[in-house]
């Protein structure tokens, strides 16, 4: 029976058994020595067991009493803000299990508050991010429209403003764009639809995109790979992973370097490579890169935002793979997005 796990009703029910028994022992010796005056044998001897009775009882219920106070104590502590309040419960039975149930209850309480904490400490940061990556923009902007107001009769700076503030405008929309992305992505609300997709067809799909900036920007987008693999994968979002990984390479390889995309299968996984001979990444920054918003101070793009290496890795992990960076300063970035080749359950 369960109710004898508990070691002080063990004790309280051996107790009173033995004294039941002694009692029956003692009235069968009394009664046969005195046997006359065995109303008043059986009286003492009742009066005897009663009290012995009431005794442990008193003992057992005192002793329940002081845990119950202290488990109150403890959990009024842990109401009171004293999160590592916690009830003692290293013996057995049906109470200490509850107590152990109460501890738990609290650890998970503790872990969740400890979560929403550090989800009001992100909120609280992303907001300073982007108050301070709008910031900039806006700011530019206010000033080109002042310039705009004043040299209403010079086209040539009339047309100069013109491009700049829509620099800005494109600035403004890039980081919306990417911060809705990267919310969507982190509340789950976006489900990928997987589909075996060929990825030399995602990867000129790419080239095409970045085609017009190469030209622009004297660069050259080289591609290599067998036109064969399949990837079980979200386009879209696949596509997105790799070209802001692309993007980034452009923004830090000078005119007349060489930007390259690489794909091969290695057993089991795919493996596509982003690389580029440009300035490289300090080794203070290599394990910052992909926080959001961060910006390094030996960086000398003043027009990144932050958001595009971040949102690049959290793709490729929902899709169940990593990425890993390789550089060296003054000598280029190699980025390695490594995904696990999957059947289509």
């Amino acid at each position: 029976m369960r109710i004898f796990t508990n070691k002080d009703i063990k004790i309280l029910f051996i107790g009173v058994s033995l004294l039941l028994f002694c009692n029956t022992i003692l009235s069968q010796v009394i009664l046969w020595k005195f046997h006359g005056n065995y109303p008043l044998v059986l009286l003492i001897l009742s009066l005897f067991i009663g009290c012995g009775i009431l005794f442990l009882c008193f003992c057992y219920f005192h002793k329940q009493h002081k845990i119950m106070e202290t488990a109150v104590t403890e959990i009024d502590e842990y109401l009171t803000g004293n999160t590592d309040a916690r009830i003692e419960c290293d013996d057995e039975g049906e109470m200490y299990r509850l107590f152990h149930s109460v501890n738990t209850l609290v650890a998970v309480l503790n872990a969740h508050m400890e979560s929403e904490l550090r989800a009001k400490e992100f909120l609280k940061d992303t907001i300073s991010d982007i108050s301070h990556q709008l910031k900039t923009p806006l700011a530019a902007l206010n000033i080109y429209n002042g310039i705009l107001q004043s040299e209403t009769e010079n086209l040539p700076d009339l047309k100069e403003f013109t491009v700049l503030s829509e620099q800005e405008l494109d600035r403004i929309e890039s980081l919306v764009q990417n911060l809705l992305k990267i919310t969507r992505l982190d509340a789950g609300t976006i489900i990928l639809e997987r589909n075996f997709e060929n990825v030399s067809d995602i990867m000129h799909d790419i080239e095409q995109h970045f085609a017009y900036r190469a030209k622009q920007e004297e660069k050259e987008l080289i591609l290599s790979g067998d036109d064969d693999i399949m990837l079980f994968c979200d386009r879209e979002w696949m596509m997105e992973a790799v070209s802001n990984l692309v993007k980034n390479a452009f923004d830090h390889t000078d005119a007349g370097k060489r930007i390259f995309i690489e794909w091969k299968r290695m057993s089991d996984m795919l493996q596509i490579v982003v690389k580029d001979n440009g300035c490289g990444i300090h080794s203070e920054d290599i394990y910052h890169i992909f926080k959001r918003f961060y910006r390094s101070r030996f960086s000398k793009d003043t027009q990144g935002l932050g958001l595009g290496l971040p949102l690049s890795k959290t793709i490729v992990e929902l899709h169940g793979g990593n990425i890993k960076v390789d550089s060296v300063l003054g000598k280029g970035s190699v980025f390695m997005i490594t995904i696990l080749e999957t059947t289509k359950l």
